[in-house]
């Protein structure tokens, strides 16, 4: 049996038990993004004041709908979300949002590091149509944090743990900050999903009605369908 399987045990049992505090201090919009992108600006800090080279960081963020109040327009436009307001007790339950990833920086004690998270505007997803649905105030989320961390051991080692399970904090986006981010890249517009053949279909009643937009294609018909309903 070698050296190495030997120590293994040992080696192991020396492992540093480190468990960082993560907290998320504020958002911004990434101005210069090709696609809708947030940037929260998150602190951590390491209550063993060892050396930290760096965490291999991945923050799964979930929309918590529980954890706030919504009037009753807002309720109607989650109905398709959620279902019938009676329900809402089984029914709002916290769901995926993303995933986002990133490397924090060195530190000892305590750091201030950065998290891009890409955003949607396509109403089929569920986070952004939540979003959408919500008038103003705060959508509430909460980070679970995994990864690897890089660090300087009790022994003086460089070794690598894992980021605990137990890693995760709460924070209430303002809805404002997320409404502002599709304005400025989707300036007038929204988004929904489409099945090919209905794509097809508008392309079609788009080349034969000699019409300039897709915009225009549902404009006329359902301008049609309002005039039908006048004459009934």
């Amino acid at each position: 049996m070698s050296p190495a399987s030997d120590a293994g045990p040992a080696a192991a049992a020396a492992l540093a038990t480190v468990t960082p505090e993560f907290a998320v201090l504020g958002l911004e919009l990434v101005e210069d993004a090709a696609a809708p992108t947030l940037r929260f600006r998150l602190g951590v800090s390491e209550p063993g004041e060892r050396e930290i080279f760096t965490i291999a960081l991945t923050a799964q963020i979930n929309v918590e709908p529980a954890r706030r109040e919504y009037d009753a327009p807002t309720r109607e436009r989650l109905v398709d979300l959620f279902g019938e307001p009676e329900r809402w007790p089984a029914t709002t339950h916290p769901f995926l949002w993303t995933n986002a990833t990133t490397l924090v920086p060195s530190f000892t004690g305590a750091a201030v590091f950065t998290l891009p998270v890409p955003a949607t505007f396509d109403l089929e997803v569920a986070a952004a149509r939540y979003f959408n649905s919500l008038p103003d105030g705060e959508a509430p989320l909460a980070f679970h944090f995994s990864g690897s961390i890089l660090l300087r051991g009790d022994d003086g080692r460089v070794q690598v743990v894992s980021v605990p399970w137990s890693c995760t904090t709460t924070w209430r986006m303002p809805v404002a900050t997320w409404r502002d981010l599709m304005r400025r890249h989707f300036p007038g517009r929204s988004w929904i999903a489409l099945q090919e053949d209905t794509v097809e279909r508008l392309a079609r009643y788009r080349r034969d009605h000699g019409l300039h937009s897709f915009d225009a294609c549902v404009e006329r018909l359902l301008g049609r369908d309002d005039a039908e309903r006048a004459d009934e």
